[in-house]
């Protein structure tokens, strides 16, 4: 995921900031964490998150087994030093904690080998929406986002990221590449948002 062919770094455009996202392109663990922290915040600000981490843990990329052996309380402190790393830091730093665990456990810390040898869509989902954080809309967007961005397209992807996967798409985070598409993503996501709203209201 982390490299093209040619060895280089991918190029993404999601948080909007060029050190965080470059941390995105050569990271797959950031780019997981920066999937899980994508709630109830802006999207720019969760993917600026693993960064944010990474420097206040005293380094410039993410490490599992670092992360899953920290103190506990140590680590929320990370995410409730100011600026917070989330609305709900100390709910977030106890699932990044238990994430990074739970690799280090099932793919000896390598958040690559989720997906590294998946055969088909449908067993990608299946082991993405396992993580602990993840469930089965998030596991479909970062299926979409690996698929669109990082090119690991099992077969099926498209059919097991539902509607995500559509090519041309403007729903998720799998489709920002720029401030234009991020603010097409935005607009998406609020006009769902009001269409959900008046449905109950209708009930």
């Amino acid at each position: 995921m982390t490299t093209s062919d040619n060895g280089k770094a991918r190029t993404v455009r999601i948080a909007q900031e060029p050190d965080a996202d470059a941390l995105l392109g050569r990271s797959p663990l950031a780019a997981l964490v920066g999937m899980l922290l994508d709630q109830q915040v802006p999207m720019e600000w969760a993917f600026s998150g693993p960064l944010s981490l990474a420097r206040r843990m005293g380094s410039d990329d993410l490490d599992a087994r670092e992360i899953a052996a920290y103190d506990p309380d140590a680590f929320i402190g990370l995410f409730t030093e100011k600026p917070a790393l989330h609305r709900y830091p100390g709910s977030m730093a106890k699932r990044v904690q238990q994430l990074c665990q739970y690799l280090v456990n099932e793919y000896d810390g390598r958040a690559e080998a989720v997906w590294a040898d998946a055969a088909t869509g449908a067993e990608l989902l299946e082991r993405l929406n396992a993580l602990p954080g993840f469930g089965t809309q998030k596991a479909r967007i970062f299926l979409a986002l690996l698929g669109k961005q990082f090119d690991i397209r099992p077969t099926g992807w498209r059919e097991a990221a539902g509607a995500y996967g559509e090519e041309g798409s403007r729903r998720s985070v799998a489709d920002i590449t720029g401030p234009d598409s991020l603010t097409e993503v935005r607009a998406y996501k609020q006009q769902a948002k009001a269409a959900a709203k008046a449905a109950d209201r209708a009930r």
